[in-house]
Order: structure tokens, then C-alpha cells, then sequence
């Protein structure tokens, strides 16, 4: 039993941003960017599955964010895996959940589950109120109890924002605002994860940058923004970030190639 799973995160579709005077994101090089991670997942990785974590969009206006979604999906679907998309904050800021749902080609809810090569997958949609907090509804917290409680695979689970307790101080985007990086309920969150004893990694990006903890003999796994620029200011050096992981039985394998590479390894 085998599964490989690619991962792409915090694209940004948009003008180049900036953040505190810098420039911090080297959005206007998405399109690119994007076209050379679909490449190299095709010519070199070649996943059973894609999986966007969300941020498609630097939320700019309802046309242009339509327009823009629109092309980044359409350059994802030309990976020769199937495509798991994961809702980001700014996806929603001028975009509808029935609009994301219509791109994602499928019906119902942001949240929902499937099973690929005897594993798994369950994708969140964490949801940020604009400089309040981020949360998880309690009906999707009981959704996924009872999801998880249904299964008997091993299981992988994808979200936007974090569910760990990672050290913010040293996160450019977040040291003053950690309420905006982590899940409001994430400690009932991973209680539920935990309980199930079948949750194999958590995965998420929105924090630009790479980290991980392990709770509760869960490995949760932050992944790098496409497009963050990893030097100080301009002209910028873009991560260029965009992950592998395979899992089988007993081992789970996560490689961050780009610019800002990352190994994570893990053994049942």
C-alpha cells in the first residue's frame, strides 16, 4: 500500500505585496512558478494526487480574483494527478464557497473526505473572521468525529491554517498576530485526531514557511509559500516551495523541494 501525494501552497495569484516596507511576496511570479511545480511534478514526482493547501488568490477584487482562480486552477489540472483543492482565507475574502466549489468541480461543502490507495484523506476548511481569529464549527469538529469513527484506513489530514503550537516570535507574518495563524480550536481539534488513532500527518501551509511539531504522536507539517521571498527585501528570491510525501504502511516521507528545502521522515 502506497501513496504519493504532491503539494503546492500559498500561490497568491496577484500583484507583488508588501508587508512592514518589504517585499515580502513575489506574487507576480505565481503563473511561472506554478507552470514549473506542474513540470516537475509530472516529468520527475508524478503524485497520485495534487493537493492545493489554499491562498490561491492576493485577494484583489471579486472579477480579477474570478479570473485569477480560474487560471491557476486551469494550470493545476494540467498535473497528470488528480487535484485536491483546500480553501485559504484570501480564496474568500471576495470569492463565494459556491464559487470555490464550482472551480473545485464538485458539490457540497468546503470540508469533505475521500479514499485514494487505501489511505484516507479528510480536507478542512478552516475560517478566518478578518483580524479576529481563525476557527473550525463545531458541526465540522462533529463532522469529522463521525467521519473518522466511519474509517478504517490509515489517514491523512489537510487543512489551511496550523492545529500545532508552534513558536510564532520568529514568524515574520505572525509574530503579532498568532490568532490569525492557528486555529482557535485546535486543541479540541487534535483531541479528536488523537482519539481516532488513525490520523498518520496533518498538513497545512498559510504561515509561509516550513515547520513541524509532533503532538500526540501526530506529525503536523507546515509547508512553504510558493512565492515568499526567502531574501530580506527586493529584487527577491522566490521559495519556489512545493512538496512530496509517500506513505505506505509503515513510513511517511515529506521532501520540500524549491529554494527552501525540507525532510521530514517518520516511522510507525
Amino acid at each position: 500500500m502506497s501513496l504519493t501525494l504532491g503539494f503546492v501552497t500559498d500561490l497568491h495569484f496577484g500583484p507583488e505585496a508588501y508587508h512592514e516596507g518589504k517585499l515580502r511576496k513575489l506574487s507576480h511570479q505565481a503563473e511561472a512558478l506554478t507552470r514549473d511545480v506542474v513540470h516537475r511534478m509530472n516529468e520527475r514526482w508524478r503524485p497520485d494526487l495534487l493537493v492545493n493547501l489554499g491562498d490561491v488568490v492576493e485577494d484583489e477584487s471579486r472579477e480579477v480574483d474570478l479570473t485569477r482562480y480560474a487560471a491557476c486552477q486551469g494550470i493545476l489540472r494540467q498535473a497528470n494527478a488528480e487535484l485536491v483543492n483546500v480553501a485559504g482565507n484570501h480564496d474568500l475574502v471576495h470569492l463565494t464557497r459556491t464559487d470555490l466549489s464550482r472551480f473545485w468541480q464538485r458539490e457540497g461543502p468546503l470540508f469533505y473526505a475521500l479514499d485514494r490507495e487505501g489511505f484516507h484523506l479528510i480536507v478542512l476548511h478552516t475560517m478566518e473572521r478578518k483580524d479576529v481569529d481563525v476557527c473550525l464549527p463545531k458541526a465540522q469538529l462533529e463532522w469529522l468525529k463521525n467521519d473518522l469513527a466511519r474509517t478504517k484506513s490509515p489517514t491523512v489530514v489537510l487543512m489551511h491554517h496550523s492545529a500545532s503550537e508552534q513558536d510564532l516570535n520568529d514568524s515574520f507574518w505572525f509574530h503579532n498576530a498568532p490568532h490569525l495563524a492557528r486555529v482557535k480550536e485546535r486543541a479540541d481539534l487534535r483531541s479528536i485526531l488523537q482519539e481516532s488513532g488513525r490520523v498518520r500527518a496533518v498538513f497545512n501551509g498559510h504561515l509561509h514557511r516550513n515547520h513541524l511539531d509532533v503532538i500526540g504522536g501526530i506529525p503536523y507539517i507546515t509547508l512553504q509559500s510558493l512565492i515568499e521571498n526567502l531574501d530580506e527585501d527586493a529584487p527577491g528570491r522566490p521559495a519556489a516551495s512545493h512538496a512530496v510525501a509517500t506513505l505506505t504502511d509503515s513510513r511517511l516521507v515529506v521532501r520540500v523541494h524549491g529554494n527552501d528545502p525540507a525532510r521530514y521522515q517518520f516511522d510507525v
